[in-house]
């Protein structure tokens, strides 16, 4: 009852709200089974992975293989699929939602339906080729994973990575620009499955708040803005169930 009661009152939040932004970390898509990062059984505290190594990209000039390999389960599988929060963002979306802004590169939300979504970290619904810039979508890539270890260019053989952001590379000016101005036109904003670590993202809800936004979190643990949320709920899967019924 009182998870639905918190429901009930995030929905009147995101009703009543004329500029409604959501940001989104990795805890929306455990529940698709895709493991985050920093959480128990996460890439950080994996013994199987060196997750520093999975993302940088000195080491995957030097060795694609152990991206490809360690990373094909959580991003190159086709079982993933969208979960319930992503479902219902969809639905509220134009209505309701005027943006996502996602720290997430499993593109679960465009898989759900969502078009406003301004991705801080990357994509990997396009690769380019390191050697001559060629650009490949997704389900090519797919296609190539299932006969080849390490994806590679059809002109030139050059190594195929994907436009996701790993250290050492710039983030997207454009993403973080448009993640900027949603911030500053929010009156509420959403904070789903994200304890607010990581940078520049943890920032974005900042200018919310700074411009007079009201700021809801749902997520599992604490984070830096929890003394500032007019709303907090740490059950995600039971929230949007609840906001799935109600959204009109």
């Amino acid at each position: 009852m009182e998870t639905n009661q918190k429901a009930v009152e995030l929905w009147n939040l995101i009703k009543n709200a004329k500029h409604c932004v959501v940001l989104t970390g990795a805890g929306i898509s455990t529940l698709s089974g895709i493991p985050d990062f920093r959480g128990v059984g996460g890439l950080y505290n994996r013994k199987d992975i060196d997750a520093n190594r999975l993302f940088d990209i000195g080491a995957f000039r030097k060795d694609p293989s152990y991206y490809y390999i360690h990373s094909r389960d959580f991003l190159y599988e086709k079982a993933a699929r969208p979960n319930i929060v992503h479902d219902v963002l969809a639905k509220m979306e134009g209505k309701y939602i005027k943006a996502i802004i996602t720290q997430n590169v499993d593109i679960l939300h465009q898989k759900a339906g969502s078009k406003e979504v301004f991705e801080l970290h990357g994509s990997p619904l396009v690769h380019t080729c390191l050697s001559c810039r060629k650009e490949y979508a997704f389900d090519d890539v797919l296609a190539m994973l299932e006969k080849e270890q390490v994806p590679h260019c059809v002109e030139c053989q050059g190594v195929i990575k994907p436009n996701i952001v790993f250290f050492g590379e710039q983030l997207p000016t454009y993403a973080l620009s448009m993640a900027e101005q949603h911030a500053q036109k929010a009156d509420l904003m959403l904070i789903l499955g994200t304890s607010l670590t990581v940078h520049p993202a943890a920032d974005v809800p900042r200018i919310a708040l700074q411009n007079g936004a009201k700021v809801a979190i749902v997520n599992a643990s604490a984070t830096s803005l929890d003394s500032h949320a007019c709303f907090h709920a740490d059950d995600l899967g039971e929230i949007f169930e609840s906001l799935d019924k109600q959204i009109i």
